[in-house]
């Protein structure tokens, strides 16, 4: 089994994609109006409208804006580089600004549009 892809449901379609595409330097991929990917080497970030739901049978299936339990990660090469290329552009949506974890990763915490939370991290020890 792999996990190959996390997809967030958004009211905000276009807002979020520009905004992961800003985040990560990435182009998505269209693949409809309702539905686009950020590819990494690793898994995929999947974005779709709320029209997508009715795909899935009921439009209760899923609810924007509502995440308050995951945390979606990116190990980054530099995570100070990167902070200071999204420092302005993330403004008041920075969470914590890149700190060492206990478990030795430096950590950058901010929120996307939609209030989903967001680690870039940069491993800092061999642990």
């Amino acid at each position: 089994m792999n996990l190959l892809s996390i997809r967030i449901i958004t009211i905000n379609f276009d807002e979020l994609v520009k905004f992961y595409e800003q985040i990560t330097g990435l182009s998505a991929i269209k693949y409809t109006a309702d539905f686009a990917e950020i590819k990494t080497p690793t898994a995929t970030l999947a974005i779709g409208s709320t029209k997508t739901l009715q795909f899935f049978g009921d439009d209760d299936v899923a609810k924007p804006a509502q995440n308050r339990s995951a945390i979606i990660e990116f190990r980054v090469d530099n995570v100070e580089k990167d902070y200071e290329r999204l420092a302005a552009y993330l403004g008041n949506n920075v969470v914590q600004k890149p700190t060492i974890m206990p478990w030795g990763n430096k950590s950058l915490l901010f929120r996307d549009p939609d209030g989903n939370l967001l680690n870039f991290f940069t491993p800092v020890t061999t642990n």
